[in-house]
């Protein structure tokens, strides 16, 4: 059995409901600090789409106390990197540093969340740098057909929408909007300040309890509805390229249930990798495509399984068509016993090979603190996949592969010779 790495994780919860997790690793000489925001695109209105995502650029741009390039320098001069990133549910701000720099990093994150300037004509530079990345997904079908799936399988709710919103919700923003947004959602109870590597727990709470915790409880309460899927659904756009890329799939697992594992590992044998079913079949085999595997994407309340690849139009139906039969396939017969051994030990292996990374640490006790409420053991998470079986695995392929709620979605030129696959 292959030793897993001591997690000696503590957490504190300070009078606000800010919430502190540090993981001691002494020998190594970084750390990595992250604060983790519990906000996303889901919790916006309509007319304010993009700006969780806006505003994680305009903290980059400057506070009362540091220029934008004065933020970056400090952290750069001396080694270390600066990184964020938003998706649905969550906006995380990171730092990896020297472990000597540890009380730098949490001061220019906290700055950066608590005194970010917001100017207007900072506001207005951004907005064309992020309407010009919307243009860059626009070009890229093969990142856009994502996008047009899950906007297809979860019509008219937030989790399909955009993350980075559209051109006119961007162009539209304000700096009432982004403070509005920030002083409601941006709270302490929804903040988590994570930190690994050669880091004193204590320390990192005093650094918390002297910067962070000086923003407002309270907030705004959002309620969130889940996302039911659209039914069999098909969304196919023209473009003038070389490939149809394309998104086949439906409804996955949430966060919270705990046949996310047995998905995972569906994932893994059927498409998550270079010796999955799919990867062998389309393209080792007969070489139809380039870019072809699959995914699982889990929210709070919702999740995905998503079979994507990029293929010429004259192949298009046959890879559709070997897709479906891969599918059928296992719900029909799940997998064999080696399929499940080696998913298994991938799996186990993936997971303690990026425990080595302290930024990976920090990134699972965030977003475990926040999805979970507390941060789910190793052993338990291992636990869990050891105990799927072929069962479980067709009980899966079954919910997942509903014929009934599949939903296609492709880009490209679709010349009349195609039959378009449905």
């Amino acid at each position: 059995m292959t030793s897993l790495p001591t997690e000696n994780v503590q957490i504190t919860t300070l009078s606000n409901g800010l919430r502190v997790v540090t993981e001691s690793v002494p020998y190594v000489r970084s750390a990595s600090v992250g604060l983790f925001i519990g906000v996303g695109s889901r919790d916006e209105d309509n007319p304010i789409s993009g700006i969780s995502h806006f505003i994680e650029h305009m903290l980059f741009k400057g506070t009362a106390r540091r220029t934008a390039h004065q933020i970056a320098d400090e952290i750069e001069s001396r080694g270390g990197h600066l990184n964020a990133w938003t998706d649905k549910e969550m906006t995380t701000y990171q730092s990896r540093v020297l472990a000597e720099d540890t009380p730098l990093a949490v001061d220019i994150l906290s700055d950066m969340l608590l005194h970010s300037a917001l100017d207007p004509d900072e506001m207005t530079r951004e907005k064309s740098v992020v309407i010009e990345e919307i243009k860059m997904y626009e070009d890229s079908p093969e990142d856009k057909v994502h996008e047009v799936f899950e906007e297809t399988l979860w019509r008219n709710h937030p989790l399909g929408r955009a993350i980075i919103g559209t051109e006119q919700s961007v162009s539209a923003l304000t700096r009432e909007d982004l403070t509005a947004y920030i002083l409601t959602r941006y709270v302490p109870d929804r903040i988590v300040v994570a930190a690994t590597g050669n880091v004193d727990h204590a320390e990192v709470v005093e650094l918390a309890g002297k910067t962070i915790s000086l923003a407002q409880a309270g907030g705004l309460t959002v309620s969130h509805k889940g996302p039911k899927p659209s039914g069999k659904s098909k969304q196919l756009r023209k473009r003038d390229t070389e490939q149809v890329n394309f998104c086949l799939g439906s409804r996955g697992y949430s966060k919270q249930s705990p046949e996310r594992y047995a998905a995972s590992i569906l994932n893994n044998v059927l498409g998550g990798n270079m010796s999955s079913r799919l990867f062998q079949e389309i393209r080792e085999k007969r070489g139809l495509a380039y870019s072809i595997g699959s995914y699982t994407r889990a929210y709070r309340d919702a999740g995905t399984f998503c079979v994507y690849g990029g293929t010429s139009p004259t192949t298009y139906d046959q890879v559709i068509e070997l897709t479906r039969t891969e599918t059928a396939r296992v719900k029909r017969e799940g997998f064999t016993v080696d399929e499940l051994t080696k998913a298994k030990t991938q799996v186990r292996g993936a997971l303690v090979l990026g425990l080595e990374s302290m930024s990976s640490r920090m990134n699972r006790y965030g977003e475990s603190l926040l999805a979970h409420g507390r941060i789910i053991p190793l052993e338990e998470v291992l636990d869990m996949y050891d105990a799927v079986d072929n069962d479980s695995i067709r009980a899966v392929a079954d919910y997942v592969f509903n014929d009934d709620l599949m939903t296609l979605t492709a880009i490209g030129p679709f010349p009349r010779a195609v039959r378009i696959a449905s």
